[in-house]
């Protein structure tokens, strides 16, 4: 297989675009600004969402689901949060299509809705009006729900993974008796997604809270992770919001306390998508294709057996089948690639494209030596192992792949994260890239100015940062922390 890459020195974003659609991941579909996910990146997405779900559920949390269409007056009870979707919102006016006089199909100017419906670009206001219902007392708290769904935002400028007009995500809405429990509760999911992106996913994230430029719509306080991408911008992977009695107090939710008063409930909403999908990519992969962290690759490994007759194929499976037995046995994926349509070093850099972390080649002088050959993807390392024991020193490889490939990272991201004290510093850093810790005077006209004039925003206000004082690298006024800023996806 020919080099299909775009190198990421040439053109970052080339590369990412190449490595997406090479890979087998994702193409644009014919809906402009959606996209078609394949079976391959379907499969990781899936490794995903297995596991976050049991990390949900190991939390107390239980799945439900709520309608994809919201009322167009819904939107109207929160000020801010509609205010925050508006421009993104897809709406739905008529219920009917029909034939015209040529014959062709059009819209059935008869059958308009008599209140527009709004594909969810979020279900806060859906679910809130259903929570009414639900809860009376402080006995029916807390409310603890996930929702697997897809979502619909407008974007203009799409990228697959990144950002599309259609994405699948789990968003969390919780209700609760006390602002200390709401609070806890999305600074708990907060350290879920943290651990999530950092055990599974291999990519070390800041852990913070959000500028008031940068608050989801309608929350009281945003918390995010945020990852740093090889081409040193940044990337936030989630968010966990505390939205305070705001939603409560748009649709009118109220509880009877212990003590037999009426109250207004407390509210949190959490979630990641499928963007996950391109942090995994940029965080790990190379000019040769993906690199996939083995707790989320699909296939682990790969057996690719080198012959040129039937019998020699047929000796090297009888031999393998043993092998994938004990690797299965261990719950390691295994994929025995015996097609005799391609060639072996096709089928060598095919698996490396796809980012599978270890290839195991055997042909007939390493079933006369008892012999294996191993590469690992993150490496591109190749050693030469006896037969005998080897699903033990994989699984141990496996381990070792998944360590190496988060050290890397966080390696990456601690040789490109700087602290700036001056204006002329800090331009000059933005243009390099990286996170930049620096001081910010707290105001959201200084922040909306840098941003104005060097594209970088405020990622995170870190939440294990040191009170330091300092003056603002704008305005010259007083600071007490350093803020995380960095140009963004």
């Amino acid at each position: 297989m020919a080099k299909v890459l775009t190198s990421r020195e040439e053109n970052y974003s080339q590369w990412y675009n190449d490595l997406v659609i090479k890979a087998d991941l994702a193409e644009n579909s014919a809906v402009r600004g959606s996209m078609v996910i394949k079976p391959y990146g379907y499969a990781i997405w899936e490794k995903m969402q297995a596991v976050l779900d049991k990390m949900f559920k190991d939390t107390g949390h239980q799945n439900a689901y709520f309608p994809l269409f919201i009322p167009k007056s819904f939107f109207s009870k929160e000020a801010s949060h509609v205010e925050g979707f508006a421009k993104e919102c897809a709406v739905v006016t008529h219920y009917r299509l029909k034939n015209d006089e040529n014959g062709k199909i059009v819209v059935d100017e008869d059958a308009k809705l008599e209140e527009e419906l709004i594909v969810r670009p979020t279900s806060e206001t859906i679910i809130w009006d259903t929570y009414r219902k639900w809860i009376q007392s402080y006995r029916d708290l807390p409310i603890l729900i996930n929702q697997w769904a897809n979502v619909v935002r407008w974007e203009m400028r799409t990228r697959l993974f990144l950002r599309t007009a259609e994405f699948l995500w789990q968003e969390g809405h919780t209700a609760h008796a006390t602002k200390d429990e709401a609070v806890a509760e999305a600074e708990t999911m907060l350290k879920v997604y943290a651990n999530f992106a950092e055990t599974y996913m291999g990519v070390p994230v800041l852990q913070g809270i959000k500028s008031p430029n940068e608050r989801f719509a309608g929350a009281v306080e945003t918390y995010c992770i945020e990852g740093l991408m090889q081409d040193g911008k940044a990337l936030q992977c989630g968010t966990s919001h505390f939205l305070g009695q705001n939603f409560a107090k748009a649709f009118d939710v109220t509880f009877v306390t212990k003590e037999n008063k009426q109250e207004l409930v407390w509210a949190t909403s959490w979630g990641v998508s499928t963007r996950l999908m391109g942090a995994l990519i940029m965080s790990h992969s190379d000019d040769n294709g993906l690199v996939l962290p083995p707790k989320l690759a699909p296939i682990q490994v790969v057996i690719v057996p080198i012959f040129r007759k039937e019998e020699e194929l047929k000796a090297i499976t009888e031999k393998v089948d043993g092998l994938i037995n004990k690797l299965k046995e261990k719950g390691i994926s295994v994929k025995f690639d015996n097609r005799d349509t391609h060639k072996p070093g096709f089928k060598f850099a095919e698996w490396e494209l796809k980012g599978v972390p270890i290839r195991l080649a055997v042909g007939p002088r390493d079933l006369a030596n008892g012999t294996v050959e191993v590469a690992r993807r993150d490496t591109m390392e190749k050693e030469i192992l006896h037969m005998e024991g080897i699903e033990d020193k994989i699984e141990h490889l496996l381990e070792q792949i998944q360590i190496n490939i988060y050290q890397k990272a966080y390696d990456f991201r601690d040789n490109n994260s700087f602290r700036v004290d001056t204006w002329e510093e800090f331009k000059a850093q933005v243009e390099k890239g990286g996170f930049i810790y620096a001081h910010w005077d707290g105001t959201s006209e200084t922040e909306q100015k840098i941003k104005d004039e060097t594209k970088a925003t405020i990622r995170t206000i870190p939440i294990d940062g040191k009170f330091e004082e300092g003056k603002c690298i704008y305005t010259g006024n007083p600071s007490k922390q350093r803020v995380v800023f960095a140009k963004a996806y």
